[in-house]
């Protein structure tokens, strides 16, 4: 009996249903238990895999599994990271990126080398991969940032940008040196690599964009489009592996080149987040800890030694590269603390690096880097990863709770409704109402279908859009509020609803022409512009949204007299930013001046052009400029408004004859007060 209970054969526990639920039962608890603790999530990770890992209690074994999800969430990380960057405000942060980067790869290098060569005698190759090791960083606490909405920050961005930095060249230094001792390291080794690396990135950049702008416009289910994307990241990662870097530069390189195509507010963002933060990122934080063993640091050998030097280096190297771009550019001590904590976490190169140094075998038999440079890596990453999310996480906190820093979005919320109808127009106008929303907002999103009578399948029918309506909303955890509406007129019943539930703005399709004798408008549309004075949008979207290159927008003079001008310039702006595109205004002089001042005022980072017109009906001459993936909006006038022109009455007609096939967006302003009453008419003019 008591043979049949002996613990000793039950551990390590090889089944597979028990692993996966162990591993699921820490992935649960770890963060229910350090919150209590007011300790950061990853650290509870990692301790939880040290202690059931085979230097542990030994519950479980570092299997192929841990390896295989290890390698996936190791690639998660970084393509997260890329894909969570604001690319303009990138661009505006280059200058620091590139000064963190060089800095915190340079002071580490420098000293290291040093260190390696006095202090822990060893050779020029070994020191020169072990400091790199101290260059590196992985962005392992970017998650704490992420959870507090801090991941615009401009001192988050240079610790990304960073990263991009470092990496590349650790990741280098590492293939210089493993093709070194592989006998691949001819006169031409060297440029071969940088000019593969180049090729490849550009590559990747230029080829796969193209190729997932096709694919999403081809197909538009969820689970599809994410299969996809992680395809396109396993792609990246492994042809970046064929040309002798590492896995995990090509991961951060292919979500920087699918930034734009997944906007943060989208579906397939939250998607990508959601698999990523729930199994494989956790996965590989228990991982790193059960390649841990404290035992290590006391048995014989200078692994002690050893740890503390590069730990003491990697630290200071980090905190020396911060100060310097802190004084810079004239940034918080908090700034500068935060990227401190993002820049200093050894996990991904760092591993790379130890391993492959590790199983290079000189010519006498030692290895290149011993035992002790292999325990003093882990413990390096076991405290680089603590200290890096206990920074992380406090001056996320401070910054957070200062509101200091963190830009707010101002105004008003704006209630806004979506009338759905096609239902094959249901994903676009959700996710156009989705992008056209403030971040956070608190103010309720709505969608109506409207029936004729009590007609059954066209009731059922209405049920079955908003539904699928409230799923798309639900992914980004947006709540939408759905109704279907009974009514003897379909115009009548959307301006009801608007008016009885004190809605500001409308979102509805372009009408869908029955015959060629049919009206371009329908008689829906032109009932609505007479009977609301609030914010329309009219949609013909005919490609996903996601998919838009670059927008234009006509609009006409004396626009900004409107009650609702700044209301769709903010909403706009926050569309092309949305989508990390370029926006061209084509409009009288007056208006964009008044349209520069806001976007210098609000310090937006969209790409904006401007193309001076006497602010008329500009429709004609920038039809030869409205390629089939750009976005046309034009904003328009009701009759007895301030910029209405007679010409404005041809927009239709216009439309319907230059821009087949292109995707449009036509708004009418609000033609009254945010603070009247919208079921009053406006003033005459």
């Amino acid at each position: 009996m008591m043979d049949a209970m002996n613990f000793e054969n039950l551990f390590p526990i090889t089944d597979t249903t028990w692993i996966f639920f162990i591993v699921l039962c820490i992935i649960l608890f770890a963060p229910i238990l350090f919150t209590k603790l007011r300790m950061p999530h990853i650290i509870g990770m990692i301790f939880a895999g040290l202690l059931i890992g085979p230097h542990g209690f030994n519950v479980l074994a570092h299997d192929s599994s841990f390896e295989l999800f290890g390698d996936v969430g190791l690639f998660y990380i970084m393509f997260l990271a890329s894909l969570e960057i604001n690319m303009q405000e990138m661009k505006m942060a280059k200058g620091g990126a590139a000064l963190l980067g060089i800095t915190a790869f340079v002071f580490p290098l420098v000293i290291g080398v040093v260190a390696n060569l006095t202090i822990l005698d060893y050779g020029l190759a070994a020191s020169v991969l072990l400091a790199s090791m101290y260059a590196s960083h992985t962005l392992i606490a970017y998650p704490i940032v992420a959870r507090y909405g801090l991941s615009r920050l401009r001192c988050v961005n240079f610790a990304v940008g960073g990263t991009i930095v470092t990496d590349t060249l650790t990741l280098f230094v590492l293939a210089v040196i493993g093709g070194l001792y592989k006998g691949e390291a001819g006169a031409w080794f060297l440029p071969a690599l940088l000019v593969k690396m180049i090729v490849l990135t550009l590559a990747i950049v230029f080829i796969f964009p193209r190729i997932t702008r096709f694919f999403f416009r081809k197909y538009n289910d969820g689970i599809i489009q994410y299969i996809f994307v992680m395809a396109m990241l396993f792609l990246g990662a492994g042809l970046m592996e064929l040309v002798g870097m590492e896995g995990i530069l090509g991961a951060f390189v292919t979500g920087l080149a699918l930034n734009r195509l997944i906007p943060r507010s989208s579906p397939l963002m939250k998607h990508i987040e959601f698999v990523g933060n729930a199994l494989f990122i956790p996965y590989f934080l228990i991982g790193v800890g059960m390649i841990i063993d404290l035992k290590v640091l006391f048995g014989e050998g200078n692994a002690l030694m050893v740890a503390g030097l590069m730990i003491a280096i990697a630290l200071f190297g980090k905190w020396l590269a911060s100060l310097v771009t802190q004084k810079v550019y004239k940034m918080t001590g908090e700034e500068r603390r935060l990227m401190f904590g993002l820049s200093n976490a050894q996990a991904a190169a760092t591993l790379a690096a130890v391993l492959v140094g590790y199983n290079i075998i000189l010519a006498d038999g030692s290895r290149l880097l011993n035992d002790d440079v292999l325990n003093g890596t882990i413990i390096l990453i076991l405290v680089t990863c603590v200290v890096s999310s206990i920074i992380t996480e406090n001056s996320s906190r401070k910054i957070a709770m200062s509101g200091e820093i963190v830009e707010k979005p101002a105004g008003a919320d704006d209630k806004t409704l979506v009338s759905l109808a096609n239902p094959e127009m249901v994903d676009r106008l959700m996710s156009l109402a989705l992008m056209l929303r403030k971040e956070n907002s608190k103010a309720p999103l709505s969608a109506v279908n409207v029936v004729l009578d009590e007609d059954e399948k066209l009731m059922a029918r209405g049920t079955k859009l908003l539904d699928q309506a409230a799923d798309i909303a639900a992914t980004v955890n947006v709540q939408l509020l759905t109704k279907l509406r009974l009514t003897t007129n379909l115009s009548h019943g959307i301006i009801h609803e608007m008016k009885e539930n004190d809605y500001r703005e409308l979102i509805v399709g372009f009408h869908e022409k029955a015959s060629p004798n049919d009206s371009f408008l329908g008689t829906v549309l032109p009932e609505l512009l007479t009977g609301l004075y609030c914010q329309i949008i009219m949609a013909r979207l005919t490609m996903p949204i996601n998919t838009i290159r670059c927008i234009h927008i006509t609009f006409p003079a004396k626009t900004e007299f409107e009650a609702g001008f700044f209301h769709w310039v903010e909403q706009t702006e926050r569309l092309a930013a949305g989508l990390d595109c370029r926006i061209k205004y084509h409009g009288h002089i007056d208006t964009m001046t008044l349209i520069q001042k806001h976007l210098r005022d609000t310090k937006s980072r969209v790409r904006a052009e401007f193309y001076e017109t006497d602010g008329g009906n500009d429709l004609k001459r920038i039809s030869e400029l409205v390629r089939p993936d750009h976005l046309l909006i034009v904003v328009s006038a009701r009759r007895g408004s301030i910029s209405f022109r007679p010409s404005l009455d041809h927009i239709f007609t216009q439309i319907q004859r230059n821009y087949t096939g292109r995707s449009i967006l036509l708004i009418y302003p609000n033609g009254y007060s945010i603070d009247s009453d919208m079921t009053e008419l406006p003033p005459t003019i």
